[in-house]
């Protein structure tokens, strides 16, 4: 499980340090591809391979679930990490989520997220928007 927030900046490269917490959790070799809400989205090897087990369920006649897929999976790239625990971010991926220089990087379960600072401080929750939100959830069985 990936946990907590970390806020790092890219180098002239594009290249970013992962947050030494989720290194070993990531591995030296992981996929990261575009995510909703203008992020990115980084799995270990094993997780990307359950979720995209998931989406070969998608009919092909749906078109949302084509357009997903198309969403999903044309911006996915395996990353690997240097002994530094640095990654180089393909540019098309920076570009899809406004990465030029400060970055979060946050654990969000069974990924990693991968924001622009910018981006992800304009994402403020109200507490009256979390307090529909946990209404939801709890309407679907989710405890917290």
């Amino acid at each position: 499980m990936f946990m907590g927030e970390f806020d790092h900046t890219t180098d002239p490269k594009g290249r970013l340090i992962v947050p030494s917490k989720f290194r070993e959790g990531l591995g030296d070799t992981f996929v990261i591809t575009k995510g909703l809400d203008g992020c990115l989205l980084a799995y270990d090897k094993q997780e990307w391979q359950i979720v995209t087990e998931g989406l070969h369920n998608l009919s092909l006649v749906d078109k949302a679930g084509r357009q997903f897929t198309r969403f999903f999976f044309a911006g996915a790239a395996e990353i690997e990490m240097d002994k530094q625990g640095r990654i180089l971010i393909p540019t098309k991926l920076r570009e899809f989520a406004n990465i030029t220089k400060d970055v979060v990087t946050l654990g969000a379960d069974n990924k990693v997220e991968i924001w622009s600072k910018d981006r992800y401080e304009g994402l403020e929750t109200s507490s009256e928007e979390m307090d529909d939100i946990m209404h939801r959830l709890a309407e679907m069985g989710v405890r917290i």
